[in-house]
């Protein structure tokens, strides 16, 4: 089952890529900053609680 998944969103990953490259090359660069974002506030949070217990 969980191989038939993994070929299913493989298979859409390179339909995307064949029929509209411009729309995942931005899905993929919002989704890394939103990536970039979260980790940053993670570390942000971690820092102010690590602080707090001082």
């Amino acid at each position: 089952m969980k191989k038939a998944v993994v070929v299913l969103l493989v298979g859409f990953g390179l339909f995307w890529m064949v029929t509209d490259p411009h729309g995942l090359a931005q899905s993929a660069h919002t989704a890394g900053a939103h990536g970039a974002e979260l980790t940053g506030d993670l570390f942000t949070s971690v820092i102010t609680f690590i602080r707090e217990l001082e």
